[in-house]
C-alpha cells in the first residue's frame, strides 16, 4: 500500500453553508474548523492547505450556554498603560457578531502560515442571505 500525499495542484475546493440560527458558538466553530483545515477529507494532507470554503449566515441569533452571555469577557489592550478594554459577549453580540465566531475559529486553526490562508476562505454574514449562491454550497445543519 501506498501514502498518497497530496499536492497544492490537486485541491479540489467545495463549498458549505451553516445557518448559525439557535447554534452553540464552540460547536459550530468546531465543525467550519475541521472544513477549513480539510479534515473531513479521505486525502487530508498536514503540510498542505487543502480546507474548503464556508458560509455562515444568521449569525445574530448564535446562542451560548448558562450565563456566559453577561459573564464571559473578550480582552484587547491598546499598547500604552492601562489600556486593557473588556467587551462581554452580549456586547459584542451586539456590535461586532463577526467578530465572535472568528475569534474561536481561529483559535481552532493550527498555529502556523496556513492558518491565515484558511480564516480567509470563511466568509459570515449577519442576516441570512449570502451572494454566493453560484457556488451551489452544500448546506450542514449541526
Amino acid at each position: 500500500m501506498k501514502t498518497t500525499l497530496l499536492k497544492k495542484e490537486d485541491v479540489k475546493r467545495t463549498w458549505y453553508h451553516f445557518d448559525a440560527g439557535g447554534v452553540r458558538i464552540g460547536r459550530l466553530a468546531r465543525q467550519i474548523a475541521v472544513i477549513l483545515m480539510g479534515k473531513n477529507k479521505p486525502d487530508y494532507t498536514p503540510h498542505v492547505d487543502s480546507g474548503d470554503f464556508v458560509i455562515v449566515t444568521n449569525l445574530g441569533k448564535i446562542a451560548i450556554s448558562g450565563k456566559k452571555e453577561q459573564e464571559k469577557l473578550y480582552y484587547r489592550h491598546s499598547g500604552y498603560i492601562g489600556g486593557l478594554k473588556k467587551s462581554s459577549f452580549k456586547e459584542l453580540r451586539e456590535q461586532n457578531p463577526v467578530y465572535l465566531l472568528t475569534h474561536a475559529v481561529k483559535g481552532m486553526l493550527p498555529k502556523n502560515k496556513l492558518a491565515s490562508h484558511m480564516i480567509k476562505r470563511l466568509k459570515i454574514y449577519k442576516n441570512g442571505s449570502h451572494p454566493h449562491q453560484a457556488q451551489n454550497p452544500k448546506t450542514i445543519t449541526l
